[in-house]
């Protein structure tokens, strides 16, 4: 079936994408307003862009055109940001962050979430969450009124404990974080406990096997 966009209305055309690119991880964005007023809400327009530098990218669509939502704000206004990543058991209080409440509702209060400060950047980290990026913000490209790709260099990140399989070598238990991704639709989510594992092939393997 071929869908041409530009005969597509933006909200088919969304839905279009986001019922297959899956599953999408989940930037859960911790950000600040110049008074201090934090906020949190989750974004799956998301993922690690660079390893060097160490840059994230998150897509932040509008509640309407010309009113960017209350993260990008914020983001633009101070310069940083905390993203943390939602595991299992975060699942239910990050849905209570993605509710639409007024500017100036702090949704971890709501979400019944603690914090605690980050070390390089204002805004906290989520307390709950296994995996948290301090970051600063490079740049904000605009994709028109609507939305805009939010680019953040990572300054450190926390990792749970228990997850850290050795720490001077970085080794990291992944499974052990049971981290979740956006699925298609509204509410569909992908649990990464169910793993496969596929090693790359050496190109001379592939060359001796099949080119004698």
């Amino acid at each position: 079936m071929f869908f041409d966009f530009a005969q597509i209305d933006p909200k088919e055309q969304y839905k279009l994408l986001v019922s297959t690119i899956t599953p999408r991880p989940i930037a859960w964005v911790v950000s600040q307003s110049g008074e201090g007023v934090l906020n949190a809400a989750p974004f799956s327009f998301f993922n690690a862009l660079s390893g060097d530098p160490p840059v994230i990218g998150i897509g932040m669509g509008s509640h309407q055109p010309d009113r960017p939502k209350d993260s990008r704000v914020n983001i633009e206004k101070t310069g940083q940001f905390v993203v943390n990543l939602v595991a299992e058991e975060n699942a239910r209080a990050m849905n209570v962050t993605a509710i639409e409440f007024d500017y100036g509702v702090n949704e971890l209060k709501e979400a019944s979430l603690t914090t605690i400060p980050s070390i390089h950047v204002k805004p906290p980290r989520i307390a709950e969450s296994p995996v948290a990026f301090e970051c600063e913000l490079i740049q904000v490209v605009s994709l028109g009124s609507a939305s805009g790709l939010v680019l953040g260099r990572v300054l450190a990140m926390h990792i749970r404990d228990d997850a850290v399989i050795d720490a001077s070598k970085h080794y990291v238990d992944t499974p052990a974080l049971k981290l979740i991704g956006r699925m298609h639709g509204a509410g569909w989510y992908a649990k990464t406990s169910d793993l496969f594992k596929m090693d790359r092939i050496p190109v001379q393997d592939w060359l001796r096997e099949h080119h004698h």
